[in-house]
């Protein structure tokens, strides 16, 4: 008994192990590629966070499991914003992303959006959304962790349109304005926290009048624009666990991003819907155990989502 429990403990820990080693590998290849430290403080930190994270949330019991998750928020997400503001001074929003690939001025938010947004969801999908941004860091304090679906008419569209002004005004500004001072200075970080504070305060209002934490990722926030592509490719869903699903739909109820899981798994396929943030809600609820992480070969992208009734 004690080997089995042993080995199935093991096997749970399989992802976290996974996180970590890729982490640090890009830790290690950076430190090896530049000659600075830095690509270890950041990276090392990033992964061990997010490997203790994903630890907690499989070897805690189901009620204490959300700690895991909430844990890891505020570990990278103070993290990174600490560093940004008091270290490197620099535009960590999308906006400073661009700035920094657009001037030639690889600073931690052209890596940062490499990392996290586009090769990093290749792996493990949207992880960042689910378990590193600082923006679901604060909006998972407020109450309303179980929403009513999405609204009709697939009002999604708008994050788009805020990806598109947020490249259309950094294209203005070097190109028309001559102005690039967005990656890094004190112009530069000065638009990351005015810009993180407006993001708090859309995101708590939308919150507040949808009854629903995570309206601002699903309605208004820009980097999902990326992440959405890439994610697609994630070798790391959610998928079949040991357990047959009744189609109880306490997953699809509790999940905060109204994904309609069980209809995934009851038509034998992994969640392939990129709204998925692999907090693993839907896991620590599922009664029969029908749900689990998984590595695999597909591709992503079908899209079944709860609308709520108006």
């Amino acid at each position: 008994m004690t080997t089995k429990t042993n080995h199935l403990q093991l096997k749970n820990l399989i992802v976290p192990i996974v996180v970590i080693l890729v982490f640090w590998s890009i830790a290690v290849w950076g430190f090896v590629a530049s000659g600075y430290i830095q690509p270890i403080i950041m990276f090392g930190y990033i992964g061990t966070s997010l490997g203790i994270g994903l630890g907690l949330y499989e070897t805690l019991p189901k009620q204490k499991k959300p700690m895991g998750r909430r844990f890891t928020l505020f570990l990278v997400g103070l993290f990174l914003m600490g560093v940004a503001i008091f270290m490197t001074r620099e535009n960590v929003q999308i906006e400073g992303a661009i700035f920094g690939l657009l001037t030639g001025v690889i600073q931690m938010g052209v890596i940062h959006y490499l990392i996290a947004k586009i090769v990093g969801p290749l792996l493990f999908g949207r992880l960042w959304c689910g378990w590193a941004c600082w923006t679901v860091m604060v909006l998972d304090l407020l109450p309303f962790k179980r929403p009513s679906g999405r609204l009709p008419r697939r009002l999604g569209w708008f994050r788009y349109l805020h990806f598109g002004l947020s490249l259309g005004i950094v294209l203005l500004l070097i190109y028309v304005r001559g102005f690039r001072e967005g990656a890094s200075g004190t112009i530069a970080v000065t638009w990351f926290i005015v810009g993180n504070l407006l993001y708090y305060a859309v995101g708590i209002i939308l919150a507040y009048s949808l009854k629903d934490n995570r309206a601002f990722c699903k309605y208004v926030c820009p980097v999902t624009v990326p992440l959405k592509i890439t994610s697609r490719f994630s070798l790391i869903k959610i998928g079949k666990g040991v357990g047959q699903c009744n189609d109880c739909d306490a997953c699809e109820k509790l999940c905060p991003m109204d994904i309609r899981i069980s209809d995934y798994i009851l038509n034998n396929q992994r969640v392939l819907s990129t709204e998925c943030s692999l907090c693993q809600t839907c896991i620590t609820v599922c009664a029969q155990d029908a749900l689990k992480l998984s590595f695999g070969l597909d591709i992503g992208g079908k899209e079944l989502l709860r609308e709520r009734v108006v």
